[in-house]
């Protein structure tokens, strides 16, 4: 709560020197920050609105039961498929990990879903998309599930 008041005030701070160094370029960019805003609100409204609903449907125990420990190498794949549609800030994943941990499952599966529900975007990727262009977004979306899967046989390999 704190750290947002302050990088708030820091950003009401620098808009005011902007504003009196130049009052044309100020309103010229807020002006253009807006319209960003109203261009990616529908993105993020229905973003939202898919993350609620996969929230709902997939709760812990229902995850838990498909990457347990016995699930082996077809659980560390399911849970780079759900992390990867499921778009969740860390703020839940962490917590979200214990608990799936707690409730049965590997440490592998669990990994490679913390990773890629932070990492790689599926339910972004039109957003993405519009945004930094088609390659760029497949790019980084490949590398970031690469990257999960590959964290997933390494704590896999020292856990066994």
């Amino acid at each position: 709560m704190i750290s947002g008041i302050v990088l708030y005030s820091i950003a009401i701070i620098y808009l005011g020197i902007s504003f009196i160094k130049d009052k044309h370029k100020t309103k010229t960019a807020l002006i253009k920050s807006w319209k960003m805003f109203l261009n990616v609100i529908p993105d993020l409204l229905a973003i939202m609105l898919f993350i609620g609903l996969a929230l709902s449907l997939l709760t812990p125990s229902f995850i838990s039961s498909i990457i347990g420990e016995n699930s082996g190498f077809l659980g560390i794949i399911y849970s780079t498929i759900i992390g990867s549609i499921a778009l969740v800030p860390s703020f839940i994943v962490f917590p979200l990990g214990h608990t799936l941990v707690q409730n049965g499952a590997a440490l592998p599966q669990v990994a490679v879903l913390m990773s890629t529900m932070m990492s790689v975007g599926l339910v972004t990727l039109a957003m993405e998309q519009k945004t930094f262009g088609k390659s760029f977004a497949y790019a980084r979306n490949i590398s970031s599930i690469l990257m999960s899967l590959l964290f997933a046989l390494i704590i896999w390999v020292v856990l066994t």
